[in-house]
């Protein structure tokens, strides 16, 4: 980290009198990823602040984000749309829900349509 941005990750510590201080920098640790038989995926269809496009988001997903990133790539590949994950949901274009439903249920995940 370099000296000049390190303040900026220092939470509420403004200034010390202190000469001989170095702030302890706790790193955020991601969860483990749960077993696909304990996830709760809800898959939803969402077309608000999208110019009226359709997509498919599939939120719950409780783990690192490497194993969200496969997941991601692994429904994209079957689904054969584009998508992307962003703040642990998974969005994919157009309306996918039964699909994705189908996909998430033959891997094991506990996958419910919403909406």
């Amino acid at each position: 980290m370099s000296k000049k941005n390190d303040w900026k990750n220092r939470e509420g510590v403004v200034y010390s009198t202190n000469q001989n201080f170095q702030y302890d920098y706790s790193e955020a640790q991601e969860q483990g990823t749960l077993p696909p038989q304990q996830q709760n995926l809800k898959v939803s269809l969402d077309k608000s602040g999208r110019a009226g496009k359709q997509v498919t988001i599939v939120t719950g997903f409780a783990g690192k984000s490497e194993d969200l990133e496969i997941l991601t790539k692994k429904l994209k590949t079957q689904c054969g749309v584009g998508g992307s994950c962003k703040d642990g949901e998974i969005i994919l274009q157009g309306d996918l829900r039964d699909k994705v439903v189908q996909i998430l249920t033959k891997e094991n995940y506990k996958a419910k349509r919403v909406g």
